[in-house]
């Protein structure tokens, strides 16, 4: 029997596919990038392989499930040791509630997502009223639940029918997807945090379970109003508990990335195994893992994106459904931040364009309507109460008073876009990303063959081109590797179904998926600095790793229980607020420019007196300083406002001034 020799349009194939991964591995050698591979943190992850692989190896033995599931249930049951049995009842909870009001829309899992755009965007538009109290939101989502029992019940099942199949028709790709998979959902058991998270985003969630209701004040925080979608749903899960659960929702954030991945390259003619590749590729890159540890908006919009995606190319689906689902999710998107709207109009193009025929001047105004409904909370709130509906963004076109009249950007991520941004992006990552070489994967170079082959066939060019042009869209306005990530997901459906065949190329999948999880921590400080083997080492107490990272983490949990209704001022310094202190929050950074600009002229008074008229004219009842920014002019204004310590931990300090302090 002969061999049949390769054809010409297999050789182009094979040409394209090594040229990429040929070009990864030159560039690797070029810039010296495996000189940035945190190697004992290597070790860590390898180590919760071998023994996830382990237990789940047992376990298969006495149950005789396929690998994937049961490495799926071992991954549970360590999330459960390490996050804790209340946040992930309050998410599975919030979980519920979402498919039975999602269901009402489309019926199975897809019913997940789009409860949670119409969660967050009904709360959203009620934010202001002392309406959100724990056992209000659980008395709400049960009530759900047990109303719409048949619909959440059958979108488990539908669920579970979905991955089991798909786990026995491939259980190699399966296994090795979910124990990827479970390795980047280790991040999300690391407390909170990242700068952004500590200095914002906990804010909104303290202040529903502090008072019920969020403040929405602008001039204590700049971002007080901005797109706050993600941030309700980890309030509601946050109340749901009775403490941060902000892992457990990220977990189910995950969770439904990685299942609209799977049915979109599906819906692309993707085989079983090619469907769980796409699955692999997004747990192994770097950034992955890094948003799991956080609360940045770009884990939900990576799920929403595809799941977007997923909605435009079933076709088979109810017109009108189909449309209402796709206008949620769109201004869902919108309601996470206005870029990932933006990085979303070619697709809503494509989705006009699929359903032209379909769609009438009066169904695309309702549409629209649902879009503005779905997305617009904050803008509205924002534009009411500060003149500015994306503050603190464009506030030199709108000039609203509680911000500078210039237009809010990051100079340190200007470097410019050109046809080498891929490259750059991956091997110059520090450019782009406060990270390493490396730090944003390596798909867009090693599969560079593969995204060309993916734009140049029929079943996968329209999303290759989609994913394309949001990539751009999200690269002009600033060019933070951050950004681009979830169209970076986005594109990878098409990349896997268009890839070639062969066993050298799936070899040189899983080799670049296990190069991606070699440099896992290089997009995120935590990880690299060992903060995953000291949430091993400590499950379920935070305390550690708040006194190593963020010590005033620790002194705001002292603080929220002390009898004091006077504000709380952070003294900029390694976090720039502690928003985790509700509505008595306050802070010198540039989040709150009056106070900013205070306390720099104060500070140029050496003897102290300024400091202590600032103190006392804003009523401030406790002073947190990082003693590395303690400056002279700080020190003597709290000795003349007769301040007292009352906490430090490590080199953070928290003084308590009495009633009327001041010289």
């Amino acid at each position: 029997m002969t061999t049949p020799r390769p054809t010409q349009a297999s050789r182009s194939q094979a040409v394209l596919l090594w040229g990429g991964f040929g070009a990864c591995l030159a560039g690797i050698a070029l810039h010296r990038a495996w000189s940035a591979i945190a190697f004992p943190r290597v070790f860590e992850h390898l180590v919760l392989a071998l023994l996830a692989l382990g237990a789940a190896r047992l376990l298969q033995r006495a149950l005789r499930w396929p690998l994937a599931t049961v490495l799926a249930a071992t991954w549970l049951a360590a999330s459960l040791a390490y996050l804790g049995p209340l946040p992930l009842a309050a998410a599975s909870l919030l979980a519920g509630a979402a498919i039975a009001l999602g269901s009402f829309i489309l019926p199975g899992p897809v019913a997940l997502p789009l409860g949670l755009g119409l969660v967050a965007a009904g709360s959203g538009w009620w934010l202001s009223f002392p309406l959100h109290h724990r056992a209000t939101d659980a008395i709400a989502c049960l009530a759900l639940v047990a109303w719409r029992h048949d619909a959440v019940a059958g979108a488990l099942r539908l669920a579970w029918r979905s991955f089991d199949a798909s786990a026995r028709a491939a259980p190699r790709s399966a296994a090795a997807a979910m124990l990827l998979l479970g390795l980047a959902a280790t991040s999300a058991w690391l407390p909170t945090m990242q700068a952004d998270d500590v200095g914002y985003h906990l804010g909104l969630a303290w202040e529903l379970q502090a008072t019920g209701r969020y403040a929405m004040a602008a001039a204590h925080h700049a971002w007080a109003v901005a797109p706050w979608a993600g941030d309700v749903l980890h309030g509601i899960v946050q109340l749901l508990a009775g403490r941060e659960a902000r892992g457990a929702l990220n977990l189910a954030w995950l969770a439904i990335a990685a299942g609209a991945l799977h049915a979109t390259a599906g819906a692309l003619g993707a085989s079983d195994a090619r469907r769980w590749w796409s699955v692999a590729l997004m747990a192994s890159l770097p950034l992955s893992l890094h948003l799991l540890a956080g609360m940045q908006t770009e884990l939900p919009a990576s799920a929403l994106l595809v799941v977007l995606a997923w909605l435009v190319l079933h076709s088979d689906l109810p017109v009108a459904r189909r449309g209402m689902a796709i206008a949620l999710v769109y201004g869902g998107l919108w309601a996470l931040k206005p870029l990932h709207g933006l990085a979303a109009l070619p697709m809503l193009g494509w989705a006009a364009w699929r359903h032209r025929h379909a769609l009438g001047a009066a169904s695309g105004l309702l549409l629209a309507l649902v879009a503005a409904l779905a997305g617009g909370a904050s803008y509205a709130h924002a534009w009411w109460r500060t003149g500015n509906p994306v503050l603190p963004l464009l506030n030199g076109w709108f000039r609203s008073p509680a911000f500078p009249p210039t237009d809010f950007t990051d100079p340190r991520w200007h470097a410019g876009i050109g046809i080498d941004l891929p490259w750059r992006l991956t091997f110059e990552t520090p450019r782009y990303l406060e990270g390493f070489a490396g730090g944003a994967g390596f798909v867009l170079v090693a599969l560079a063959g593969a995204w060309w082959l993916a734009l140049r066939e029929p079943r996968t060019r329209a999303l290759a081109i989609v994913a394309t042009l949001a990539l751009v869209a999200s690269a002009l306005p600033m060019q933070y590797a951050r950004y681009l990530h979830p169209s970076l997901v986005l594109l990878l459906p098409a990349l896997v179904a268009a890839y070639p065949p062969g066993a050298a190329a799936r070899t040189a999948l899983w080799a670049l998926c296990a190069l991606q999880l070699a440099f896992a921590t290089n997009a995120d400080w935590m990880l690299r600095t060992g903060a995953l083997k000291r949430v091993l080492a400590h499950p379920l107490d935070d305390a550690p790793l708040f006194e190593r990272y963020v010590p005033e983490r620790l002194i705001a949990r002292t603080l929220r229980e002390r009898d004091d209704p006077r504000p709380v001022l952070v003294v900029a310094g390694r976090v720039g607020a502690l928003p985790e202190l509700g509505p008595r929050a306050r802070t010198t950074s540039w989040y709150a420019p009056a106070l900013e600009q205070a306390a720099g002229i104060a500070t140029a008074d050496p003897s102290g007196q300024a400091w202590a008229r600032l103190l006392r004219a804003n009523d401030i009842g406790h002073v947190v300083v990082d003693d590395a920014h303690a400056t002279v002019a700080l020190r003597n204004g709290l000795r003349l406002a007769s301040a007292g310590e009352v906490a430090r931990v490590a080199d953070a300090t928290a003084w308590r001034l009495p009633e009327n302090a001041g010289p």
